[in-house]
């Protein structure tokens, strides 16, 4: 896959994650708000187990020489699911998206650099620096009460 169409296929996927708190906020009037980040939990990993059964290449059974910390994605994952389920009712899903994307990239600038989980390092710029501080203040005028 080339860099392009990965681009747009991770900006189609930003849209879907915008979309997936609003989805998961209205379950969770239905069926209470562990309950709904349980549901779309059960509903990802079902879909997951058929790619995996009809497409994977992987070795499951590798998992059992992981490092704890490598097994984290999956709380951190029903954290933020449960938080945005929280937040998007009380301050709505643009500012939601607004605080996740801003502290996201701070987070994604330091691990580039520090090349945190043994992956690429990348320089901190004037560019990066800049760009992410524009993102911030967008998020803050976003939220603004």
């Amino acid at each position: 896959m080339n860099n392009l169409l990965l681009f747009a296929v991770m900006f189609i996927a930003g849209i879907a994650v915008a979309a997936q708190p609003s989805i998961n906020g209205r379950l969770a009037q239905r069926v209470g708000i562990l309950e709904s980040s349980f549901i779309s939990f059960a509903v990802g990993t079902l879909v997951l187990l058929v790619v995996v059964l009809m497409t994977g290449r992987g070795n499951l059974k590798a998992v059992s020489g992981a490092a704890w910390w490598e097994l984290m994605g999956g709380f951190l994952g029903a954290f933020f699911v449960s938080m945005t389920i929280v937040a998007v009712p009380r301050i709505g899903t643009a500012s939601t998206m607004a605080a996740i994307i801003s502290s996201q990239l701070i987070a994604g600038l330091v691990l580039d650099r520090l090349g945190i989980f043994g992956l690429r390092t990348f320089a901190l710029d004037a560019p990066r620096i800049i760009g992410t501080g524009l993102l911030l203040a967008g998020a803050l005028l976003i939220f603004r009460r």
